[in-house]
């Protein structure tokens, strides 16, 4: 439970600093083109990221309730990291693709030990 601890801590740190990074140095030029559809997909993004982090936390201090919401951030970062590469893949950054990927195998591992541990 501690690499999934860790790992929701970690990536969700990791999401707020690059949309951050993003917004601040004007690589969003989707605020200019599709104002609204760009604010609902940050929305979503900062929901995740704040969910995983509250998860993670939640799960290295072993609160009861830390695995429910694991798995609903979790779940929420399956649907991002499966979404997307798409964008990356249209502009042939192909390396942001396969970070996704990796993502989407680390996300589900973790989930899986996550899911194994609430039965027991």
């Amino acid at each position: 439970m501690r690499f999934a601890g860790w790992y929701a801590v970690a990536v969700g740190l990791l999401m707020l600093a690059q949309w951050g990074v993003s917004l601040a140095t004007g690589q969003v030029p989707e605020l200019q083109t599709e104002p609204w559809r760009i604010y609902f997909h940050l929305a979503g993004e900062f929901i995740t990221a704040l969910g995983l982090i509250v998860g993670g936390v939640a799960l290295l201090n072993r609160l009861p309730w830390a695995m429910a919401a694991y798995l609903v951030a979790a779940g929420m970062l399956l649907y991002s990291v499966i979404v997307s590469p798409g964008y990356f893949a249209q502009q042939g950054q192909w390396a942001f693709v396969g970070l996704f990927g990796l993502l989407l195998v680390l996300t589900l591992w973790s989930m899986s030990w996550i899911a194994r541990a609430r039965r027991v």
